[in-house]
Formats: C-alpha cells, structure tokens, sequence
C-alpha cells in the first residue's frame, strides 16, 4: 500500500456521487438486468436510513467552563447561548439529520459557516459536496483551499453581488468593476475561500474579492467513513450494491413464477393445431385420440420454496454486508436477554462507533467555529470555556441497574460523582454537580 494519499479526480467522484444517489432512489436496475427485473425492494435505502437514524439518536454540542472559576462559568454560559442561538436559526438538528443521510450515500458531507449581520448570528447550511473541490497540503488532512461551484437566478446573483453586494457573507464593500454575465436564466457561480482571502466569481466574471473576514476557511469537508490513504470517503451503499440488484432480481422471478401460476398455461401433448381452447371453470375440451391436455404447474415439487430460501439468504448476506443485523428492525425472533441482543447488534454497534469518531471532531469544530465567528463580529471572549459533543448509547439500558453500580463505585472511590453522572448520560455533570453541592448546602444549613 502507498505511503502517500491518493485523490480522486473531479469527475470520477461527482459520477460515483450521482450513481449512488440514483441508487438511493431506487434506480437500481443495470443495463443486462433491466428487462428481466419487475421489483426494487429497495432494501439497501431502509439499511441508510436506519443506521442513520441509530446514529444521530441522542448527539449533544455542549459549551462547558474548562476551569471552576466563576469567569470561565460566565464565559460557557454566554457561548453555550450564541450556540443555541446559531442552532435554532439554522434548524440544526433537522439539517444533521438530512446531511448525515446525504452523507451515508454519497460518501462525503461539507457544512459551510456565515455571519449573519441582520440576525447577529451564525448561519450554518450543508452545501452539495458534488460541487466542492479541497486542495490539501502534503499530508493530505490540512485543507489550503476549498472551492464551491453552484448555480444561481442570473437576477438574484445581480442583486446579492450588485445593488446588495455588501449584504453578501464575506463582502468588502467595493463595488464589482462588471455585472455578472450569463447565457440564460441561471449563473454558475465559483467560490474560492483560503484562510487568508476570497474571491467569487459569477459566469467567469469576478464581482468581489478580498480579505477573508473570518481568518479561517468556513467550510468544514468529511467522509462518511473513512478510506484508508485517501482523501475522501466511502458510502454505505458501496457494498449493497450487487446483492440488492440480485435480490430485485430474485424477487421479480417469483413473483412471475407465482403470477403464471394464478394464470396456468395449458399444455396439450400430440396435437398439431389447436382452436377454441380456453382455460376458465367449466370448460370443455374436444380432443381427438392419444392426446394429451393439462394445466403446468409451477409450484409442483417445492420449486417456489426454492427461490423462497434463496431470497432469505440474499437477506442474510445484505444485513452482513450492511453491518444492519436483523434485529436492528426492531425484532429479534425470540425472547432474549438485554446482553445476548447487545452480542447479536455488535456489527451495528461498530458501525456507529467509527462513524461518531469521525462526527465528534465534525461537530466540535463546527461550535468552535460559531464561537471564533461570534467573537470576532460581537467582540466576545470565550477563553476559559471548550466544546464537548456527546452521544446517546445506541441501545436502551436498565436505568436502574445502572444507577446501582454506578452508587457502589462511587460510595467505595471507584468513580467520582462526575463520572458516575457521565457514565448515566446527565447532559452536563459540571453543572449537575454544582447544583448537588449548592442543594446539599442548603440542606445543612
């Protein structure tokens, strides 16, 4: 294996883009199979959407004091509002969602950051990573300029970039030397953002340029999973692919095999011609000697069960591959216990576990670069305090079995009361611990 990272062309990553959001869709028919495939039981989308959802159950971007100091307190306090501000203007929780399932199809995801001046916060949106394009340095992690290309109401880009153009994020004010040209209704518009400047250009015409106002590039680029010495990701859909083209296949042919079955063809043995034969109750055949008349049946001898079994272990294989384990679907079969259902999710469990890895720093960063955004544009200081992302288990637990073990670690200095709170899933044990100490003060005065 190399030793240095391998980027994929432009071109062959936007085609594997649109392949598998076709996929997604339901598009799932290749060209040797087309004819012959009747069904899309478009399993491989319920594996996307699952997992997401699994995956995306319980996350939490806290901004908490670093120090028990009443400046760092106040300072977390104040960042842990502008957040909540930035998420509710931008309808967070909903956008995460929506970008994670873009993500597990396509493989990559980009979120992009802006200051709002009318609102006074930070707008967050999910742009389309078809249209955005890294230029990493050697060590291919550290991104040294991102490029986003999207099209635009050839009127709309003349008021944001003309008569508005200082209302456009990033702006400096002076006014474009042309207007934007373009061909049609719409624009193609090229942004290209490094750390130090910007510049956006409307139908191959640049209408503004400058310093960037932030000192950072506002984008934040991610894979769905990662690939090893590469700089982009993989998507959940890669496996799935060929076992849900055979699965459509395979369902398609039973359901012919059991539709000619409700239909019979009728079969007649040693006759050269035939006239006025047809199949409906009651009918009356004329046949002349040592001939043969009889309906075909398809089911005869278990044939049906055949393909019956073999669909069953093309489900199998697509759970395996999906790392989706049946009772993931919210049934197991059986009654089991609470630690034979956790061995039975472990693929799942896993899969989680290495997406939250890569969603976690996603995610810290995105608050860290709302906090730097709101510090430069309202003059705040948010030293002292640092972001903590937080994720739900992915299974339910016995809340109260829990709370039993976490007491006997705390009473014999196993855990701390921080911990214990941690390990509970208390969404802030900081200032959970302070009010148990404020309370308990209170209660010996």
């Amino acid at each position: 294996m190399s030793d240095t990272f391998q980027i994929d062309s432009t071109g062959d990553r936007r085609r594997r883009y649109r392949e598998m959001l076709d996929f997604y869709r339901g598009r799932q028919q290749s060209g040797r199979n087309r004819e012959a495939t009747r069904l899309t039981l478009n399993y491989a989308a319920a594996v996307v959407d699952k997992a997401t959802a699994y995956l995306m159950n319980g996350l939490s971007v806290k901004a908490v004091a670093a120090n028990d100091d009443e400046r760092s307190i106040a300072a977390a306090k104040r960042a842990q509002a502008l957040l909540d501000r930035a998420y509710g203007a931008s309808r967070l929780e909903l956008l995460d969602y929506e970008t994670e399932i873009d993500v597990a199809v396509l493989g990559d995801g980009c979120y992009r950051l802006g200051w709002d001046a009318a609102a006074g916060t930070v707008r967050v949106t999910a742009p389309d990573v078809a249209g955005i394009d890294v230029d990493y340095a050697l060590d291919g992690l550290t991104a040294e300029r991102v490029t986003t290309a999207y099209t635009l109401d050839a009127g709309a880009a003349a008021r944001a970039w003309g008569a508005a153009e200082s209302h456009v994020v990033g702006a400096t004010g002076r006014s474009p030397s042309r207007s934007p040209s373009s061909t049609g209704k719409e624009v193609e518009v090229v942004e290209a953002w490094t750390s130090e400047a910007f510049e956006i250009s409307c139908g191959g015409v640049v209408v503004t340029a400058g310093e960037n106002p932030y000192g950072f590039i506002p984008f934040i680029v991610f894979p769905n999973l990662s690939r090893p010495k590469t700089t982009w990701g993989a998507s959940d859909l890669e496996n799935l692919i060929e076992v849900q083209r055979e699965l459509n296949r395979a369902a398609g042919q039973l359901s012919r095999i059991l539709e000619l079955s409700g239909n019979p063809i009728a079969v007649l043995e040693n006759v050269q011609s035939s006239t006025d034969i047809a199949v409906a109750p009651g009918a009356v055949w004329h046949l002349p000697e040592d001939t043969r008349a009889y309906l075909l049946d398809l089911l005869q001898g278990g044939g049906a069960q055949l393909h019956v079994n073999y669909i069953d272990l093309l489900f199998r294989v697509l759970h395996d591959l999906g790392e989706m384990p049946r009772a993931a679907f919210g049934g197991a079969g059986r009654d089991i216990s609470g630690v034979a259902l956790e061995l039975e999710l472990q693929p799942l469990l896993h899969r989680v576990w290495r997406k939250r890895l890569i969603r976690t720093g996603v995610y810290r960063r995105r608050a860290e670069m709302i906090l730097e955004m709101s510090a430069r544009f309202l003059d705040e200081n948010f030293d002292g305090c640092r972001i903590e992302v937080n994720w739900s288990p992915v299974l339910p637990r016995d809340t109260a079995a829990m709370a039993a073990v976490e007491k006997t670690l705390v009473e014999t200095g196993i855990h701390s009361r921080r911990r214990a709170m941690d390990a509970m899933g208390v969404d802030d044990p900081e200032r959970e611990f302070r009010d148990w100490l404020d309370e308990r003060m209170a209660l010996q005065q």
